[in-house]
């Protein structure tokens, strides 16, 4: 006994072998291509199907975001995400004018003056600027969705004092740069409207547009400023608590697992780094910068209620996930685990990252010289923010250059060159 085929397909008697040669041969012609568009769009892996609110594959992925970037807080590697996000799906990203080099003139206040005219209208903002309400309102669009990320004040102490010590003028004037020796006394080196000495006492606050020398025993300043941060920011992300700031922020924009992926960047050697021993020097730290204590504190306990509400469960497992994702791209990028070196060791010079002074070392990545076609892609994961603010620049100034915006030439330095597969050997 044979089975019927089904209605849909046509008998002998009603098709010729050459309509059904046809048929066949666009069938597999089709099942070829899906086939290969799989195996293209599944080199990350997807976003788990995680039963999880909200429900993300309802929602469209929200394509307008402005991230307030702060100061030694892994800001910088969410820069690179936010970048890499808008150049693959071919967003405008807001960048510095060249007098204002890759930040928005900081530490002044931000205006849209400092916008590169080839870089509007934006959909994305991610460079450092000192926050101004207004004029990012101006800048963007209205469904602009606000974010930025904290740290802890006590390490993020550290990592400024280390990071800026050549730069701002308090540290420079302490004896033997000992951190221990500024916070016995800071007043004695600390000059509040000098330049710079911003990196030297509440700089969260001063970078979200607040009063850095206001009173912290002031009852009224600081609840209604958190008030303020509260209405504009839709998630505050937490330096401590990276991975699972992400998939807060997956959650809120309606992103993909591979939108989040990511390595560490602008790390300082082991050797740069100060060692934070005893209680009371912690304690000194956070009564020196009162403000961001009591900031960090308040977005703590609110970052744990937004954990809540999605489920500690669910955003362990996608954390588990994201680990795993951001396992296998590093295995496939740098064939292996990746490799911290300093910078100077760094072969390719468009991978070395920024370095503040003499006395701090900060550690990137090399690539191999050769691999699959979605090296690009690993490029631009490792690239230091330097670089890649001026390749993002140089790319929108190219795709807009026939507007007729008034501006001064770039430097042909600001266009990144990807490095060139050695051609293969012949036997």
């Amino acid at each position: 006994m044979t089975c019927p085929l089904p209605s849909l397909f046509y008998s002998p008697k009603t098709m010729s072998r050459k309509k059904a040669l046809l048929l066949l041969l666009l069938a597999f012609s089709t099942g070829t291509l899906l086939l290969r568009q799989s195996a293209h769009l599944g080199w990350f892996p997807k976003s788990p199907s995680f039963s999880c609110p909200p429900l993300l594959s309802l929602r469209p992925k929200h394509t307008a975001v402005a991230f307030l970037k702060t100061h030694k807080t892994a800001s910088t590697t969410v820069q690179n995400l936010l970048f890499r996000f808008a150049e693959r799906n071919n967003l405008t990203v807001a960048l510095p004018h060249h007098a204002c080099d890759h930040q928005f003139c900081y530490p002044r206040n931000f205006s849209s003056r400092f916008v590169h005219p080839y870089t509007l209208p934006p959909r994305f903002i991610a460079s450092h600027l000192r926050f101004n309400r207004e004029e990012l309102r101006r800048l963007m669009p209205n469904d602009t969705i606000y974010i930025t990320i904290l740290r802890e004040p006590v390490t993020m102490f550290e990592s400024l004092f280390s990071y800026y010590n050549q730069y701002c003028p308090a540290f420079k004037r302490v004896p033997n740069g000992s951190m221990e020796v500024f916070l016995d006394n800071p007043h004695s080196y600390y000059r509040p409207h000098e330049k710079y000495a911003m990196y030297a006492r509440n700089t969260l606050v001063y970078d979200l547009g607040g009063d850095p020398e206001h009173s912290p025993g002031d009852p009224t300043y600081l609840p209604a400023f958190i008030h303020q941060m509260e209405s504009i920011f839709s998630l505050v992300m937490l330096a401590e608590y990276f991975d699972e700031s992400l998939v807060l922020l997956r959650h809120l924009l309606a992103w993909d697992l591979d939108d989040i992926l990511y390595v560490k960047l602008n790390m300082r050697s082991p050797e740069s780094k100060l060692n934070i021993t005893s209680a009371r020097l912690a304690a000194q730290i956070r009564a020196w910068n009162a403000l961001d204590a009591h900031l960090y504190d308040h977005f703590n306990a609110t970052f744990w209620r937004k954990l809540n509400e999605v489920g500690r469960d669910c955003v362990q497992k996608e954390v588990h996930a994201l680990h795993r994702a951001c396992e296998r791209l590093a295995r496939h990028c740098f064939r292996g685990q990746p490799q911290l070196r300093p910078a100077m060791q760094i072969k390719n010079k468009e991978l070395r990252p920024w370095q503040p002074s003499a006395k701090v070392d900060i550690v990137g990545y090399d690539l191999p010289g050769s691999g699959p076609p979605l090296d690009e892609q690993c490029l631009k994961l490792v690239m230091p923010e330097v670089q890649y603010s001026r390749y993002l620049l140089r790319k929108q100034s190219l795709r807009n250059r026939r507007r007729a915006v008034p501006h001064r030439p770039l430097a042909p330095r600001g266009l990144l060159r990807l490095p060139r597969h050695p051609p293969p050997k012949t036997a």
